[in-house]
């Protein structure tokens, strides 16, 4: 009898702390928009806590292969100390290249071969480009936000986060300068929290070759 005494209790006060995490938590959802008001798909969202002291997402191992004179994906987001693997899955050779500040690397020409995966350990912006067509482009976003993503077809992205207030950033590959968006956000009882973002300038023109993920608009 003690002993199933201590298993109910356990359990109870085991549902207790559960129900008591999940009052702590609340859901984010954030919708991104054009100047013009049209939803904006393939932006990159990042959310830190204000006056707190997140910890990165864990470091991940990432692909980015090559497939018909394209990046798949064309556009990673991940924490620092993350890597990353370049395959050249297409029937011609790719050299492979950046010059960033925040990772400058290059690997020569090649085919189906793979390299050493890339290590990225310095929070910023990378582009990357073939050597051989001009057309290909791609991008990493190494971030030190403990929560991160991108908006779907209908602009929108959400995430579960503890009650709080948060830093709220979008970036867009064809945002123009000076054009960056944020905004603070207190996430408090409710357990939905939604927020809009309008960017204030039109979007650079999508480029004449090559179609992109973040061309969707």
């Amino acid at each position: 009898m003690f002993q199933t005494r201590c298993i109910i209790g356990a359990v109870a006060t085991l549902a207790g702390l559960l129900k008591a995490a999940g009052a702590l938590a609340a859901t984010l959802v954030v919708t991104v928009q054009a100047s013009d008001g049209q939803p904006l798909a393939g932006a990159v969202l990042t959310v830190r806590a204000v006056g707190g002291t997140g910890h990165p997402a864990p470091p991940v191992n990432a692909i980015m292969d090559q497939v018909d004179r394209a990046f798949v994906p064309d556009l990673l987001v991940i924490s620092p100390g993350s890597t990353v693997e370049f395959p050249n899955s297409d029937s011609v050779s790719h050299q492979i290249y950046s010059f960033s500040p925040a990772k400058k690397f290059q690997l020569p020409l090649y085919r189906g071969k793979r390299y050493p995966p890339v290590r990225f350990d310095q929070v910023g912006f990378v582009t990357l480009g073939c050597n051989i067509h001009d057309s290909m482009l791609a991008y990493v976003l190494v971030t030190d936000a403990p929560y991160f993503g991108r908006t779907d077809s209908k602009g929108s992205w959400s995430v579960d986060v503890p009650r709080g207030t948060y830093k709220v950033t979008v970036w867009h590959p064809r945002m123009r300068e000076n054009a960056d968006l944020g905004r603070e956000v207190p996430i408090g009882d409710t357990e939905r929290t939604a927020v809009a973002l309008r960017l204030a300038k039109p979007l650079q023109p999508a480029p004449l070759e090559g179609r992109h993920s973040w061309d969707a608009y």
